[in-house]
């Protein structure tokens, strides 16, 4: 009797050890899906966006959304960010020939109502191959307003780009001009921030510029804010051993509407490929646009001549054909009035 009630009582406490742990098992579980986290953890503004991804993925609703590969969230030890990334080949969007993580503001607004975008970020990886003698080479766009009428151009594009051996990167802004007529002669004015400005190239396709002596490194972070009031597009960039950089530019009254307004840095870049046009007078006056913010990669295998591995994109992420832009910080909303 003695040893049938000891076998009982092993055999219980056996099964309870086994459900014990099959609890605890259960609550890892639990507490690993709960431990994720999405880019709208740590930016939680994902819910102003859509995103179109490097492969093609469009997605509207980004709250609780990620995408290995594209869009999620690395810890660099200290900070989650969220990871923009993509090939130098993918899937595109019908008006461009560049791969994109980027997302885009569903709020559209005219340049008079205006708006607010802020970003602290740093570009971890740009293509490393491409000619040297394109100004597009090596770069990604990190930030931009995105004009949705009319010829649809780009009022603003925000730049890093890194030649391949030099250490620093350069960070510069280009405003697009909203052409006169038709859209055959449009063009960028590009204006440096720290480094170089999108004119700078190499002389041939394989000799780089000298590097740039107050460039940004690649994990070197930086800050920019777009502040469009009433009319007028006001830019702030900063980052931690650098001169903060400002800037003012009119978005309804434009500096290039006649051929003497032309700046000497279009007739050198452009003349040899297009004849300049000039911008209308009003300029994006009463046009919408929104913002866009992310990793707009600027290296293709058409204009820029990159690798892109037939288009495999495992096969150009393991060689180094893609951008990545981590974000720590970011905001977008109404504008405000200027310094404060």
């Amino acid at each position: 009797m003695k040893k049938s009630l000891i076998i009982i009582i092993t055999i219980s406490t056996l099964f309870s050890c086994k459900n014990e742990a099959k609890k605890m098992d259960a609550g890892a579980e639990v507490k690993n899906e709960t431990t994720v986290k999405y880019p709208s953890d740590v930016i939680p503004f994902m819910d102003k966006w859509k995103i179109l991804l490097g492969d093609g993925t469009y997605v509207d609703s980004l709250v609780n959304y990620q995408k290995d590969d594209f869009f999620y969230v690395e810890n660099d030890g200290q900070t989650d960010w969220v990871v923009y990334k993509t090939p130098n080949s993918g899937i595109t969007s019908k008006t461009s020939s560049n791969t994109r993580t980027e997302l885009g503001e569903k709020k559209h607004w005219i340049p008079e109502e205006g708006g607010k975008l802020t970003g602290t970020l740093k570009v971890q990886h740009v293509s490393t191959t491409g000619h040297a003698n394109v100004s597009s080479s090596f770069s990604v766009v990190v930030g931009q307003i995105h004009s949705d009428e009319g010829h649809e151009n780009e009022p603003l594009k925000i730049f890093y780009k890194k030649f391949p051996g030099h250490t620093k990167g350069s960070v510069f802004w280009n405003y697009e001009i909203n052409t006169e007529g038709d859209n055959s002669g449009r063009w960028d004015y590009s204006t440096a921030v720290w480094g170089y400005d999108f004119s700078v190239k190499g002389p041939d396709e394989t000799t780089n510029p000298e590097e740039p002596k107050d460039g940004i490194a690649l994990g070197e972070e930086f800050s920019y804010e777009v502040n469009v009031h009433k009319g007028i597009m006001y830019l702030t960039f900063t980052s931690e051993g650098h001169d903060t950089k400002t800037f003012t530019k009119s978005l309804i009254k434009s500096d290039f509407s006649t051929q003497e307004a032309i700046p000497q840095q279009i007739i050198d870049v452009y003349a040899s490929r297009r004849t300049p046009g000039i911008e209308r007078e009003i300029a994006y006056a009463g046009e919408i646009n929104y913002f866009k913010q992310g990793a707009y990669n600027q290296a293709n295998g058409k204009s820029t001549k990159s690798e892109i591995y037939g288009g495999d994109i495992a096969k150009q992420y393991e060689n180094g054909s893609y951008a990545e832009v981590w974000f720590k910080k970011a905001t977008v909303g109404e504008s405000t009035e200027p310094n404060k």
